[in-house]
């Protein structure tokens, strides 16, 4: 391109003279969420960009333009909606409710007892049961969880962590008593511990013994449940906490880099379970930097598996995820807002090539999602996937320079990132002294004083106000749902094995002592109905319980 046909100096002075003699309070400079200054106008720079290295084709290494050669022209994504609350039975009804509206995936939501390893009976619980998500006590709520609905037929992620590989066994053995082969089970299990002690806190054991689990679920799957994803690595989670998009790539990556070298030390070869690995990332609200984003996740995961731990099959390079819109940004001000918040954040995700996708509910600020909220939300996924266009081509914004530009950015400076953790002695030492939680609390102090001095405007909050009773019908939970929980827990201890169950806890508090892996045992007490609890409670006594140290 001749300096004759686009003299990008001149331009740039004549377009700063029009800004500051018609607009002189407009700003000059803005940047991304990340940070990243956005210039003026973007044009090739081909020397920045290797379109064999860093772009190539969908389906091809480094994957920048999509994991699949066909991508949405070939399967759409799976529209896998979040829910669960109060009991089984509700929280049937309402994935019954989901799959007959169009919804392609389950995604359970588990209450907080359940996430950190509680029966509904614990005296610490009380007031949590059943209201983030369902309650689970043994295998006898889970089979009503999942009764009438074919588990060889769809396919179901559990954001569940600390107790995953319990969880996981009581989905089999529901299965099992289905007639289904776990071989053919397909879903997903959260699985990702280190993002807990970064940044949720929903933790039970300490790092070691965690991440035994993690890599205990790794080897039974590879063997039994082929087809199922045995860790979904959670940047969501970060995000959240308010880390930057640059963060929220470089910390993902860098506890994936953990698992990773946490299985091949346990003897596994990279190959063998690399590609049931996937993600789980945040759609914010900077539409083009979240799907460059994605784009830069990809490609940057492709190389550390191809350079820094030898995968050979191409399989293993790939990185495959899963997206929930951002719930941080949703505002009880305003609630009809959210619909249009959530909408370009799903098609931000769509443009940056998910798997599946949860699109948040437009009152989920105030309350668990309505029906109708819900219905909504679907409606929203579908019809970005049947009515934009957006999915008849592949990867639509490639070439974009401004996405291009974005994309390699936010790559380079996620990778700086994790060589800094690495320099520190790897994930597990960086979370240890506090590295990335540091890191996430600035940019959320940052973040929030922008809005508090008005430089980040969030609509209905600190700029377009109105003064307006909402009208939306708020979801409550039922507060008898802990004592229905507990009079169900009860009936089940009547009624089991006693006697076998306690042999079953004495077999696994030895094996836990040991190194055997301990899916098998997990799953013979699930069976024989002990409970979420009971066996964590085993387990608590065997690895101990994680203490965060104050400093941090």
């Amino acid at each position: 391109m001749s300096k004759d046909f686009f003299d990008r100096e001149r331009w740039e002075r004549e377009i700063l003279e029009h800004v500051l003699r018609r607009y002189p309070e407009r700003r000059d400079r803005f940047e991304t969420s990340s940070g990243i200054e956005v210039e003026r106008v973007y044009t090739p720079k081909e020397e920045e960009i290797d379109y064999v290295e860093d772009l190539g084709f969908p389906g091809q290494y480094p994957f920048t333009r999509g994991v699949y050669p066909t991508m949405y022209r070939g399967r759409l994504w799976t529209m896998r909606q979040y829910a669960g609350y109060a009991t089984a039975e509700e929280s049937n009804r309402r994935y019954k409710y989901l799959l007959s509206q169009g919804q392609t995936g389950l995604s359970v939501a588990f209450d907080l007892p359940t996430q950190i390893g509680y029966d509904s009976d614990h005296p610490l619980v009380e007031g949590e049961v059943g209201k983030v998500g369902v309650a689970i006590d043994s295998l006898d709520d889970v089979e009503v969880l999942f009764e009438g609905i074919p588990l060889d037929k769809v396919s179901t992620s559990m954001t569940i962590n600390a107790p995953a590989a319990i969880l996981l066994a009581m989905y089999i053995a529901v299965a099992k008593k289905q007639g289904v082969d776990p071989k053919a089970l397909q879903g997903t299990i959260q699985n990702d511990i280190l993002k807990e002690y970064v940044a949720r806190g929903t933790y039970i054991f300490p790092p070691q013994p965690s991440m035994r689990l993690i890599t205990d679920i790794f080897a039974y799957c590879k063997e039994n449940l082929p087809r199922w994803n045995t860790i979904s690595i959670s940047g969501y989670h970060i995000r959240e906490a308010g880390a930057t998009a640059v963060q929220e790539v470089a910390f993902t990556l860098a506890n994936a880099i953990a698992y990773v070298e946490a299985a091949v030390q346990a003897g596994l070869d990279v190959d063998e379970f690399a590609d049931r690995i996937s993600f789980f990332f945040n759609s914010h609200n900077d539409f083009l930097e979240e799907a460059a984003k994605f784009r830069a996740a990809r490609r940057l995961w492709a190389r550390i598996m191809k350079e820094r731990f030898g995968a050979r099959a191409p399989h293993s390079w790939m990185l495959r995820f899963h997206t929930q819109t951002a719930g941080c940004t949703l505002t009880a001000q305003q609630p009809d807002n959210n619909v249009v918040r959530v909408t370009l954040q799903a098609l931000a995700a769509v443009l940056g090539g998910t798997q599946s996708l949860h699109t948040n509910s437009r009152d989920e600020a105030l309350s668990l999602p309505t029906e109708k909220s819900v219905q909504i939300a679907l409606r929203t996924q579908q019809i970005i996937a049947h009515e934009s266009g957006v999915a008849n081509t592949m990867d639509p914004l490639a070439g974009s320079y401004y996405v291009e530009a974005l994309t390699t950015e936010i790559e380079q400076r996620a990778q700086e990132y994790i060589e800094k953790i690495d320099t520190l002695g790897g994930a597990l030492v960086a979370i240890e002294r506090g590295f990335m939680q540091r890191e996430i609390q600035e940019s959320a102090y940052r973040y929030q004083r922008a809005v508090e001095r008005g430089e980040q405007i969030v609509v209905g909050v600190n700029e377009f106000v109105v003064e307006e009773e909402t009208t939306l019908r708020r979801l409550k939970v039922d507060p008898a749902v802990r004592e229905r929980q507990i009079e169900r827990l009860q009936a089940l201890k009547e009624r089991r094995d006693g006697d076998k169950v306690q042999t079953l806890l004495t077999r696994l508090r030895e094996m836990a002592q040991g190194e055997e892996n301990l899916l098998p045992i997990i799953l013979e007490c699930v069976e024989a109905y002990a409970t979420l609890g009971e066996i964590c409670g085993v387990l608590r006594e065997v690895f101990g319980e994680y203490k965060p140290s104050l400093a941090l």
